[in-house]
């Protein structure tokens, strides 16, 4: 090996191919793991945090609340991946309440950090008719 040269099987792929193929690698991810190899280190950080495609495949498949609120945020200038992580902690909170999590709150100042956020109609529409039911 002539020195200065790095060791083909040291190389990180992401160096070694152009950056249209690291996204597609990287597109098989779940968003889970995709959020941890953005960890990994600052070259596949720069890729995928870089990249909006790998977030605009995740953001319809982690039950967005609505895709009304889904296009107000990209309309909005917001990235994918900032609207799969809005649209994230959204079903979260949905589901949060749906299941009841919250029926025994008597005051707003009962109500836990991080279960509430700005829902649509329909959705509050939802948790009232579920709390109802109850």
């Amino acid at each position: 090996m002539i020195p200065g040269d790095q060791d083909p099987l040291q190389q990180n792929f992401t160096e070694t191919l152009p950056t249209e193929m690291s996204v597609r690698i990287f597109s098989e991810l779940d968003v889970r793991s995709l959020c941890r190899a953005s960890l990994t280190c600052r070259h596949w950080n720069d890729i995928i945090e870089g990249s909006d495609q790998l977030w605009r495949s995740h953001c319809h498949t982690v039950l967005a609340i609505c895709q009304r609120e889904v296009d107000g945020e990209r309309l909005a200038g917001c990235s994918w991946k900032v609207t799969l992580v809005r649209n994230y902690r959204k079903g979260c909170v949905k589901r949060r309440w749906l299941k009841g999590r919250y029926s025994n709150i008597r005051s707003a100042d009962d109500i836990p950090p991080n279960s509430m956020c700005p829902l649509d109609v329909e959705t509050w529409g939802e948790i009232l008719e579920a709390e109802l039911d109850r």
